[in-house]
C-alpha cells in the first residue's frame, strides 16, 4: 500500500462512548432497540466522535464532479455536456439536490475535481486533478498519482469542512458515464460478470444496458486491474469523483466526522476505501439500496444494511440527504425523551443481543 494510505491516522471507536449512548437508549420509554437502524447509527456516532451527546445540526453534501472519457462510447442518454450544465445548477442552488436539501437545511459544496471543461462560477471549488479521465475500454482511466491525489483531495476537503464546524457529510458526485465506471470496478472487485450488474444508469432501454455491459467487458480485458489492489482498480477503472469520494471516506474517519453513503457510485467509493482501510468503515452511515444492481452487492460485503429502501436512482447525493431528517427525529428522541424514570415505568430487561452492533 503507499505510504500516505498507510499512514492516515485512524483512530479505533470510543467503546465507553459507544456504551453510554447505548445506555442512554436503553433508558428511554420505549421498547428498548426499537428504532433499530437509527439507534445503531446514534451509537455509531458517538462511537466515532468519542461524544455521547452527538450534534448533527451543520452539515453538508459533498457534489463531486467529473467527466469520463468512456462517455465516447455512447454508455448513456445524455452527452459528457450534461455533467457541467448540472453542476452549474448546483452552482446556482437550483438542481435537484439543492431542492432536496432545502427543506431540512443541508449546504452544498459542488467541487470540480476533473470535468472536461472547468466552471468559472463563484460558489464551485476548483479541485481539479485533470481535464476528465480517458475512456476505460481502451486503457487507464488515470495514473495512479493522479488517483492518489484526488484521494488526498477529499481527504483534505473533509479536514477543512471540519474545521468550518461541520459535523456530518453526505456524498454526492455529478458524472455522465459514472455508472459506467462504477460498474467496472465492482466487477473488477467481485468477479462478477458485467450482464449481472450492468444497470439502466439515467434511463438505458435494454439494449443500451446490454452495450453498455459491453464496454465494461471491454474495460476489463483492456485493463487487467489487480482486485487485490484497491488503488490499481480505481486508477485503470474509475473516476475522479469517486477517487476524491474514497478520500472523503477516508477523510471522515481520521477527522472523526460521520460521513453518508449515496447510492452506487458512492458505495463503490465507500467500498474502495474500506478495501484500502477497512478501519474507516467506522466513520460510514448507509443511506439507501439503490435500484442500481451492484450496490446491494458491495454492500453486503461490507456488512451495510441501508436504511431506506425507495427503488431511489438519481444521484447527486440525494439519496444521502433523505438519511439526514430520519437522524434528526431519532437524536431529538435521544437526547430530550423521557426516561423510564421521568414516567414512573419500571425499566424493561435488557437482551443484550437486541441493537448489538
Amino acid at each position: 500500500m503507499d505510504t500516505y494510505l498507510a499512514q492516515l491516522p485512524i483512530a479505533p471507536p470510543d467503546a465507553s462512548a459507544a456504551a453510554r449512548a447505548r445506555d442512554r437508549w436503553n433508558s428511554i420509554a420505549k421498547p428498548v432497540g426499537s428504532l433499530g437502524a437509527l439507534e445503531d447509527a446514534i451509537v455509531q456516532v458517538a462511537a466515532l466522535t468519542g461524544n455521547d451527546s452527538p450534534d448533527l445540526s451543520k452539515r453538508c453534501v459533498v457534489v463531486l464532479c467529473a467527466d469520463n472519457g468512456v462517455t465516447q462510447q455512447n454508455v448513456s442518454q445524455s452527452g459528457a455536456d450534461v455533467t457541467r450544465l448540472i453542476a452549474a445548477n448546483a452552482v446556482r442552488g437550483i438542481s435537484s439536490i439543492n431542492k432536496m436539501c432545502e427543506p431540512v437545511g443541508i449546504d452544498c459544496v459542488p467541487v470540480d475535481m476533473g470535468m472536461f471543461e472547468p466552471l468559472h462560477m463563484d460558489g464551485m471549488r476548483d479541485l481539479r486533478v485533470a481535464a476528465g479521465t480517458a475512456d476505460i475500454s481502451r486503457g487507464a482511466a488515470m495514473t495512479r498519482e493522479q488517483a492518489l491525489q484526488a484521494i488526498r483531495t477529499g481527504v483534505d476537503l473533509v479536514g477543512e469542512l471540519a474545521s468550518q464546524g461541520y459535523s456530518l457529510v453526505a456524498t454526492g458526485e455529478m458524472g455522465i458515464g459514472n455508472t459506467t465506471t462504477s460498474t467496472a470496478m465492482t466487477c473488477a472487485f467481485t468477479d462478477k460478470d458485467p450482464l449481472e450488474l450492468t444497470g439502466p444508469g439515467a434511463g438505458l432501454p435494454k439494449a443500451g444496458v446490454r452495450h453498455k455491459a459491453e464496454v465494461v467487458r471491454q474495460a476489463l480485458d483492456a485493463n487487467r486491474p489487480d482486485p487485490h489492489d484497491p488503488l490499481d482498480v480505481l486508477a485503470k477503472l474509475g473516476g475522479f469523483d469517486i477517487a476524491a469520494m474514497c478520500g472523503v471516506f477516508l477523510g471522515g474517519a481520521v477527522h472523526r466526522v460521520p460521513v453518508i453513503i449515496d447510492g452506487f457510485i458512492s458505495v463503490v467509493a465507500a467500498y474502495c476505501a474500506w478495501q484500502l482501510r477497512p478501519e474507516c468503515k467506522g466513520a460510514m452511515l448507509a443511506s439507501h439500496l439503490s435500484a442500481e444492481p451492484g450496490a446491494a452487492v458491495l454492500l453486503d460485503r461490507m456488512g451495510f444494511s441501508a436504511i431506506i429502501h425507495a427503488n431511489m436512482r438519481l444521484g447527486e447525493g440525494t439519496g444521502a440527504v433523505c438519511l439526514v431528517p430520519l437522524l434528526d427525529m431519532a437524536l431529538n428522541l435521544y437526547v430530550t425523551g423521557p426516561t423510564f424514570a421521568d414516567c414512573g415505568i419500571t425499566s424493561y430487561k435488557v437482551d443484550h443481543k437486541v441493537g448489538d452492533q
